[in-house]
C-alpha cells in the first residue's frame, strides 16, 4: 500500500514556513485577533482564499506543469532557486531579527479597522487576493513543488498538508493574537521562526534537488 504521509508532511511544511512569513495579510488578521472583531469572519475569509490558491496552484497549475515533461522540469528548478532565496531571505533575519510592533501592526493593516463584519470580509479578501506574492508562493512555488508527485493521489496528499498548514496558522494568530502578540514583539521569537524556515526551505530545496536529478 502506497503511504501518501511523506506528501502530506512536506505540502504542510513549505505552506506553513511560506505563512511564517510577515505580510500584510498576517497583520490584518493579527490586529482583528488583538481588537476582536469578526475574528473568525476574518481568519475564515483568509483560510478559505488561501486553500483556493493553494488547490489552483497544486491541482491546477501543478497537474497541468506536470502533464508537461519539460515545463514541469523547467519549474522545478525555479522552485529550487526559490526555495534558496526564501531560506537565504529567512537567514538574514535570523541573523539580524527583526520585531513585530503594534506600531508596523497598524501601519500595514492600514485604514482596515472595519466597522461592520462585510467591511472586515471586503478588507480580508482585498489583503489575500491583491498582494502579488500570494500568487509566487501558493501557484509557483507550491505549485512548482508539487510537480514531483506523478499521481493525483500524491498531489491531493500534498495539498491537504499544505491546507492544514494554512487552517492551523490563520486561526491560532486570529484567536491567540492576545496571548502571542507579547512573544511576537520580541526579536528572539523571529530569529527562532526565521531559522526553523531556514532549514524547512532548505531541507525541502534538497528533497526538490533530488528529485530533479533523479536520485
Amino acid at each position: 500500500m502506497i503511504s501518501y504521509w511523506p506528501a502530506a508532511i512536506e505540502g504542510f511544511l513549505v505552506s506553513f514556513g511560506l505563512l511564517l512569513a510577515i505580510g500584510p495579510q498576517n497583520f490584518y488578521v493579527l490586529r482583528q485577533g488583538l481588537r476582536h472583531r469578526h475574528v473568525f469572519a476574518v481568519a475564515t475569509t483568509t483560510f478559505l482564499s488561501d486553500v483556493l490558491m493553494i488547490a489552483l496552484g497544486v491541482m491546477g497549475v501543478g497537474r497541468l506543469f506536470a502533464d508537461n515533461p519539460t515545463i514541469a522540469y523547467w519549474l522545478g528548478w525555479g522552485g529550487v532557486l526559490f526555495l534558496l532565496w526564501f531560506a537565504l531571505k529567512s537567514l538574514k533575519g535570523a541573523i539580524w531579527p527583526d520585531a513585530m510592533t503594534d506600531d508596523r501592526i497598524e501601519a500595514s493593516a492600514g485604514d482596515a479597522a472595519g466597522q461592520g463584519v462585510r467591511i472586515a470580509i471586503l478588507h480580508a479578501l482585498a489583503f489575500a487576493w491583491l498582494n502579488p506574492w500570494a500568487y509566487v508562493d501558493t501557484m509557483v512555488l507550491i505549485g512548482g513543488v508539487s510537480v514531483k508527485y506523478a499521481s493525483d493521489y500524491g498531489r491531493l496528499a500534498f495539498l491537504v498538508g499544505a491546507v492544514v498548514a494554512s487552517a492551523i496558522w490563520f486561526y491560532c494568530i486570529g484567536y491567540g493574537a492576545k496571548k502571542a502578540a507579547p512573544l511576537f514583539k520580541k526579536p528572539v521569537t523571529w530569529r527562532v521562526l526565521d531559522g526553523f524556515i531556514t532549514m524547512v526551505m532548505l531541507s525541502v530545496a534538497g528533497m526538490l534537488v533530488r528529485h530533479q536529478l533523479g536520485l
